[in-house]
Formats: structure tokens, C-alpha cells, sequence
């Protein structure tokens, strides 16, 4: 398991957001788990391109940071849902906003991110 080496700087509100957001996948599995994906195996499908433990590491630190909620159901095999909290739909409005702001200037960005990746070739 990763072993942080420096301790996080917490001083405004931005360093805490990189903090608990930090990660891949993490946005995308709060705005799927809020559009109702529950399950593991759901979210695997909506985000193929994640290995399941990447997935499963990022769904835990969200649970750690208390914006999901996990569910074990005492079943054979067991099932697994995770919930948004209420502290995480908080974030919902603000993954909006950023997803619009993304839309709005998607052919742009898209340009952009391209180029840099050709020169990096």
C-alpha cells in the first residue's frame, strides 16, 4: 500500500478538495454513484478503462472521508452498495459545475490536451 512521505498542506479550502478528491476515478464515482450505479460490478462497467483494485482503493478513501456510505448485505456470495452520504451529495453541485464548465469548453480542451499529448511523443 502507498506510504504518504510528506505531510498534506491543509491551509485553505483547495488543498483540502485536492486532498479528498485526489484520484483518477474518484469524481466519476461520486457522480455515478449519485445517478444510482451501486454495485462494484456497475461502477466497473461505467468506468472500464479502471482496474477493480484502483476502483476499490478510491471507493474506500471516499468512504474514509465519509462521502460514501458501504453497504455489505449478509448474503452468499455477499453483496456490496455504496451510497452517497449527505455530506457527499454536497459535492454533486460542484461536480456539476465542473463538468458544464468541461461541455462548454470541450472542443477546446479536447485541442489542447491532444497537442500536449503529440509534443510529448
Amino acid at each position: 500500500m502507498y506510504e504518504r512521505k510528506t505531510t498534506p498542506n491543509l491551509n485553505c479550502g483547495l488543498d483540502l478538495i485536492g486532498e479528498v478528491l485526489y484520484g483518477k476515478w474518484k469524481i466519476r464515482l461520486l457522480w455515478f454513484i449519485n445517478e444510482g450505479h451501486k454495485r462494484p460490478s456497475e461502477l466497473q462497467r461505467k468506468i472500464p478503462d479502471a482496474s477493480r483494485r484502483v476502483l476499490n482503493i478510491q471507493l474506500k478513501e471516499l468512504e474514509e472521508h465519509e462521502l460514501v456510505s458501504k453497504i455489505i448485505y449478509p448474503v452468499v456470495p455477499p453483496k456490496v452498495e455504496y451510497s452517497l452520504t449527505d455530506f457527499g451529495k454536497t459535492l454533486i453541485p460542484v461536480i456539476s459545475a465542473i463538468g458544464n464548465w468541461g461541455d462548454e469548453h470541450e472542443a477546446r480542451l479536447r485541442t489542447l490536451i491532444l497537442k500536449r499529448l503529440d509534443s510529448n511523443q
